[in-house]
């Protein structure tokens, strides 16, 4: 058998003389001298057994000290010094472990501790980012986190909705406008940066039309244009979210809002707007009740007067829009078919027009209309001068329809052909489809010019 280390010994040996000792006290006629001696052993144990304790602690601690001079220093919490496990943001946009600045503005403190900046609400949001970072790192080094009590872990686990009511109780309560305009801006910032945060909207799924009701029931937001495009960028990120695109779509404010905003709002906000319509639109109910709603007409507006930017949002909404038969009708009578092949032809935005009258050329009317604004040259421009592959076929689909509507195209498309030889380069080099229609086209021509030698010959 192994034998015990010496301090294990010593330990065990004041143990036995302690009880002895104690043994002749309590039995009676034990003199001064041996309260004494009791009195030395028991002190002497205790520096053996909870002194030893100290110093393995101390060691403990000194470890620790070193490992952590090693540990970045954005991953320690200001306040506590040691590595946050629940790192959060104050409104100053510093980071801290929630427990710390929690106790911190817990004890009456309105400053960040770092900063000093007086701070006008104490909500902590979750900074996934480092605590992301933080988890990779002591992946990385084998550094092993003290475990979060069971209340600590339910309360990460809780963070966001519990950051979510703080915020969405000054957003709707607040009578302070100040303090709303932040709040808004501060939701607008936690649902960019988290997806975890986008989720929470699965619970509380009224809170677009309190938003909503809370900006027009107060009057130091409803003109702000700043707060109209954080509103609206904050339905755009809980729109990402996939399972809240139905809850949004459901929701009887939120796509009015939208709407509202990309008529009325300045260019961030329309341009947020047509990019959260896109978003909601992957859902063919969402398509239905943008349509029905008005968004086709504004969203056409935006195509030819936005930035660049914007254009590109309304260009995408409504091609998924239009996916959907109902709102092809809607697009034409809007004026989509004018709008997109003038911006063909000036060279703006060709592969999105072009993708949007490639989805409506399959409807008889809507190929008149690209027929009487030039549509025949405008896609044979496209096919000469785009170097994007599915430009070039797209095109080619839209000139298949116009020859197909309208045999009389077919002798301008053969007089471009035999300068420029566009089709039969794509019914070459084309993708599948392309080299498809384009050998259509050549096709129809030359069964069109076969007729006309063989009238000529019987005419004869």
């Amino acid at each position: 058998m192994a034998k015990p280390p010496p301090a294990e010994e010593e330990a065990a040996a004041l143990r036995r003389r302690l009880r002895r000792l104690v043994a002749t006290i309590t039995a009676g006629g034990a003199g001064a001298e041996a309260f004494d001696e009791a009195a030395a052993a028991l002190a002497a144990l205790r520096e053996a057994q909870v002194g030893g304790s100290r110093k393995g602690a101390r060691g403990e601690e000194t470890r620790s000290a070193n490992e952590a001079e090693s540990v970045p220093a954005q991953f320690l919490c200001p306040i506590s010094s040691k590595i946050m496990r629940d790192p959060v943001v104050v409104e100053s946009g510093q980071t801290y472990d929630r427990r710390y600045i929690a106790e911190w503005f817990s004890a009456g403190n309105q400053m960040c501790p770092q900063t000093q900046q007086v701070l006008l609400n104490t909500t902590l949001i979750p900074n996934l980012l480092i605590r992301s970072l933080i988890a990779e790192w002591c992946t990385e080094n084998g550094f092993a986190l003290s475990p979060l009590e069971k209340q600590e872990e339910d309360h990460i686990c809780n963070s966001e909705q519990r950051t979510f009511d703080e915020i969405f109780n000054k957003i709707t309560s607040s009578s302070n406008s100040t303090e709303r305009k932040q709040a808004i801006k501060g939701l607008r910032l936690l649902t960019k940066r988290s997806s975890e945060f986008r989720a929470v909207l699965e619970e509380r799924p009224d809170s677009i039309s309190q938003m909503t009701f809370a900006r027009f029931s107060n009057p130091g937001l409803q003109n702000d244009p700043q707060v109209v495009e954080d509103m609206v960028t904050i339905i755009l990120n809980f729109s990402l979210h996939d399972s809240n695109k139905k809850i949004i779509g459901d929701d009887p404010e939120a796509i009015p809002f939208l709407i509202w905003a990309l008529k009325s709002g300045d260019m961030g906000s329309r341009s947020n707007s047509a990019a959260a319509i896109f978003t909601l639109s992957a859902l063919d109910s969402n398509k239905e009740k943008i349509g029905e709603l008005g968004a086709i007409e504004p969203l056409i507006d935006l195509l030819e007067h936005g930035s660049i930017i914007a254009k590109k949002d309304a260009a995408s909404a409504i091609f998924n829009l239009c996916m959907l038969h109902e709102n092809r009708s809607i697009a034409t009578r809007s004026g989509i078919v004018d709008v997109a092949i003038r911006a063909i032809g000036d060279q703006s935005l060709v592969e999105e027009f072009l993708a949007i009258l490639a989805l409506l050329s399959s409807n008889y009317d809507m190929v008149e209309l690209m027929i009487e604004f030039g549509g025949a040259t405008c896609m044979l421009q496209a096919m000469r001068e785009s170097e994007c592959k599915r430009s070039k076929e797209n095109a080619a689909v839209v000139l298949f329809s116009i020859c197909m509507y309208n045999r009389a195209k077919l002798k301008e498309i053969e007089a471009d052909e035999n300068t420029n030889g566009s089709l039969a380069s794509l019914a070459q080099n084309g993708t599948p489809r392309a080299r498809r229609k384009a050998a259509a086209i050549l096709e129809m021509m030359k069964k069109t010019k076969t007729m006309h030698m063989h009238n000529r010959h019987s005419s004869c």
